[in-house]
């Protein structure tokens, strides 16, 4: 037996807690000492039925409850102690509703909104067809993620970083994925703020309605409002702290898509409208644009670089493993969130046609059917889209939280205390708010994060299995994740150069969502 005073740090591990044990699970908890020979067979290899034959009834008895056990906690698993100061490895009580709430808080939302802004520039037929190739794409690269999360016997990979440091190497995982996820976290709290902002002051001036004497707020203003009460959410300490606030962003979500596309096709449509696609004033920026509106379409499938995270809240042992209830929370997310985007997005286009404004879907109905539509079932739709928005904003800021709090306990070896975790979340709202201010278009944003973290969703999950799991070399399974990978790397540079155009368009414009 080793003393476990005498034993290296680096080979202290964890026995997960079995989902049976009352209190929930942090890591680290129960710490033992393993012999290096542990990496080489699991615990249970050398108690088999051969193995037991010729042993007495006692001790047979003994090392079956052993088996048992050992089968039950499963393989050691090396752990970081720095885990159980972060928001994401905090707290390990996770389960397959908690699965289903977060995928479908961060799977819809705004962004289903900007899809008929898309289809205005594709078209019927190629707008369907880019949708439904996207979503399913994107739920084969799930797939992935969520199977590569315990690859490796021994290891979880919490985090998308870490996931692709192990496939790609140490250096260039770093350099691969830090940027487009924390990107991706960061320009969807931006897009969320622009959005919430101008929602609230749209609802604002619905129910104070033309009798209202009270001097207006700007849209600033309105952007400075919705980011005060985010900074409120964020204090929250954790990712499973953040469940409830998940299951409310995922009902308000699907409430109010629904509402959105049932009370735009139930209304008369506009009188000018038509199904041609936009003039562009040239070739190069039709080409432009129908970029710019794939990028807004791979934007509306942005979660994936939070599924590594979510699954890392639950519990895993080798007999039930984290990625069961992962997939099964998953699956009837993304069976939700097809059952909102598909609708919103062909009933969107149908209602409004070419005459869709850049702001979306909102923007359509407040600017169509203000008049048609009665105050309190348009507030109600409008004050559900700020409700998720909130909720939505927490979930996606939960890895930029995470990194700060990381490079903190790294260099001070030590937790952060309250005061240290509320001024960074303080922090990170800010900048998001102000960055928002900066770039008020939330349209031409859409697009350009699309485009840039498209490879996080598309590219790097096929890269990923066939750099980890290996499979057989010219295999129909090789090619198909190279050519998918590949395939997402260069539709990423092109929908991001479309993104980019259409920023500096109508940065000169100034049409929509100008800031006063």
């Amino acid at each position: 037996m080793y003393n476990m005073d005498e034993r290296p740090e680096t080979e202290l591990v964890s026995i997960p807690v079995t989902p049976r044990m009352s209190t929930p699970e942090r890591s680290p908890r129960i710490v033992v000492a393993a012999s290096k020979s542990t990496t080489t067979c699991t615990p249970t290899s050398l108690i088999s039925p051969r193995f037991l034959s010729p042993i007495g009834t006692p001790m047979k008895r003994v090392l079956i409850n052993m088996k048992g056990y050992l089968e039950e906690v499963g393989h050691l698993t090396k752990l970081n102690p720095q885990d159980a100061w972060l928001p994401i490895t905090e707290s390990r009580n996770g389960n397959a509703y908690y699965a289903a709430f977060h995928n479908l808080n961060a799977g819809i939302g705004f962004q289903a909104l900007l899809l008929p802004v898309s289809f205005a520039f594709l078209g019927w037929s190629w707008g369907i067809i880019s949708l439904t190739i996207a979503y399913f794409w994107q739920l084969y690269t799930l797939w992935i993620l969520v199977q590569l999360h315990e690859a490796v016997p021994g290891k979880r990979y919490n985090r998308y970083v870490e996931l692709a440091q192990a496939a790609f190497g140490e250096r260039l995982g770093v350099w691969l994925a830090l940027f487009p996820t924390v990107y991706l976290s960061a320009g969807t709290g931006t897009a969320l703020i622009l959005m919430g902002g101008e929602t609230m002051k749209l609802f604002f001036q619905i129910v104070c309605g033309p009798i209202c004497t009270s001097n207006p707020l700007s849209t600033v203003e309105w952007y400075l409002v919705f980011t005060s009460l985010c900074i409120v959410l964020s204090q929250l300490p954790n990712l499973n702290s953040i469940a409830g606030l998940s299951l409310i962003g995922a009902i308000t979500a699907i409430t109010y898509c629904t509402m959105v596309w049932l009370l735009s096709v139930s209304q008369t449509r506009p009188p000018t409208i038509s199904y041609h696609l936009l003039p562009t004033p040239s070739f190069t920026a039709s080409v432009f644009s129908v970029m710019n509106a794939l990028g807004i379409i791979a934007f509306a499938f942005r979660g994936h670089n939070l599924a590594l995270e979510i699954q890392a809240t639950m519990p895993s042992t080798f007999k039930h493993p984290a990625h069961v209830p992962m997939w099964r929370g998953a699956k009837v997310a993304y069976i939700l969130i097809a059952a909102c985007l598909f609708p919103i997005a062909i009933g969107g286009f149908w209602a409004y046609g070419n005459q869709m404004p850049a702001g979306g879907m909102l923007n359509a109905l407040y600017g169509f059917h203000r008049n048609d539509i009665s105050r309190g079932l348009l507030g109600t739709t409008f004050l559900l889209v700020v409700i998720n928005c909130l909720s939505s904003f927490q979930i996606y800021s939960m890895p930029v939280f995470d990194s700060f709090e990381a490079g903190y306990t790294s260099r001070t070896n030590r937790p952060c205390s309250i005061w240290v975790r509320c001024g960074f979340r303080v922090l990170c709202g800010f900048i998001s708010f102000f960055i928002g201010v900066a770039l008020p278009f939330l349209s031409s944003l859409a697009g350009l994060l699309g485009g840039l973290t498209l490879p996080v969703t598309f590219a790097y999950p096929c890269f990923m299995w066939v750099l980890i799991r290996k499979p057989p070399k010219y295999s129909f399974n090789w090619y198909f994740n190279w050519i998918l990978g590949w395939l997402g790397v260069a539709f990423s540079v092109a929908f991001s150069i479309g993104g980019i155009w259409s920023m500096v368009t109508n940065g000169l414009k100034l049409k929509f969502f100008k800031p006063s």
